[in-house]
């Protein structure tokens, strides 16, 4: 009788933890979902500063600049905004990978027995995250010394703020992440004693 009193204690105990453990989850999924969004929107809007020139705003982008009536390519190859796009896209890629990684450890499929779902999704968002960091830090320090000291009229636009959210979000996808992995792990490694 002890025993099976035992038993479903350790089921409900387990199975609270999986329901926090999932609930965690899904966070880092709405998180990462969100942020993915944002991090397509960012990279493809031609919204990531506006300036003053010649009493008419203009804005750009990292593929495009426009003056009022057309929108025209970037020509020129800069470094730094061939840093930010490359930044950008291998953050889009990472959560991306993160989403597809994070779908697949609620499913709990045998395959990849040795490979831990959960962790690596958070893995990514953090990998995802930093590319995104790398990304606005090298757009805000140049643009800062360039644009600051050439045009006394520019600002930061929409675009630009998408990119910082996407900073926050694809990192708290990963704090979702990993803390589900170590629910996870916790009864693991108490079984296993």
């Amino acid at each position: 009788m002890t025993e099976e009193r035992g038993q479903k204690r350790n089921r409900s105990v387990m199975s609270g933890v999986l329901g926090r453990m999932y609930s965690f989850m899904g966070g880092g999924l709405f998180c990462a979902g969100v942020g993915n969004i944002l991090l397509i929107i960012s990279t493809a809007t031609d919204y990531w500063m506006q300036y003053r020139q010649s009493n008419n705003y203009m804005h750009q982008g990292l593929w495009r600049y426009c003056v009022p009536g057309k929108c025209m390519t970037h020509t020129d190859s800069i470094a730094y905004w061939d840093a930010t796009r490359a930044f950008m896209i291998l953050s889009l890629l990472a959560c991306f990978l993160g989403i597809v990684i994070g779908v697949m450890a609620f499913i709990r499929s045998s395959s990849f027995s040795g490979f831990d779902k959960t962790f690596a999704a958070g893995i990514l968002f953090f990998i995802s995250c930093f590319f995104v960091l790398l990304a606005m830090a090298v757009y805000t320090g140049v643009t800062v010394n360039y644009y600051g000291k050439r045009y006394g009229n520019w600002r930061f636009s929409w675009s630009y703020i998408m990119g910082w959210v996407a900073v926050v979000l694809t990192f708290f996808s990963g704090i979702f992440y990993m803390c589900a992995y170590r629910m996870h792990e916790c009864p693991r490694n108490s079984n296993s004693r």
